[in-house]
């Protein structure tokens, strides 16, 4: 005899949740200019006093890197800021400073990164490809993975 397989009692999961004509991007980000943004003085500041980590550090934790953040000008500084870092580094200083850096902010300076080859500076793609490098190492194949599949844009 066959039994009846009409009865939806089995169900543990709602599949219907996972339709993607239910699927929302979380928009849970604020779309203003981020609190504790640092401005060009203070990123200025911890450059000329030789603080050059502390100053990646700073530009990487407050990216503004959120869905709904489409305001361009807060991202174009924001991108401005770490290139001035980026390139104030050198490439024998490079390693120490990534090495200070969690996974999430490596993945933020690949982000970084890729922005900077998107509009090229003079000088500034060899010593990208060199944080490339070094990023790379560090982050791995994942942190690229992470970086191209992400919803949140630097």
């Amino acid at each position: 005899m066959a039994k009846n397989t009409s009865s939806t009692t089995f169900r543990k999961i709602d599949v219907d949740q996972y339709n993607e004509d239910n699927f929302k991007i979380d928009e849970s980000a604020e779309t203003g200019v981020p609190s504790n943004f640092p401005d060009d003085a203070e990123i200025t500041s911890l450059i000329n006093q030789g603080k050059l980590d502390e100053a990646l550090i700073t530009v990487l934790k407050n990216a503004p890197m959120s869905v709904k953040n489409r305001n361009p000008q807060i991202k174009d500084k924001a991108l401005r800021l770490m290139m001035k870092v980026m390139l104030s580094i050198k490439s024998s200083q490079m390693d120490d400073v990534i090495q200070r850096l969690d996974i999430e902010q490596v993945d933020t300076l690949m982000k970084y990164i890729y922005k900077g080859f998107e509009t090229p500076t003079e000088g500034s793609s060899a010593h990208l490809l060199i944080w490339h490098e070094k990023a790379f190492a560090v982050g791995g194949l994942g942190s690229i993975v992470r970086v191209l599949t992400d919803n949140k844009r630097v």
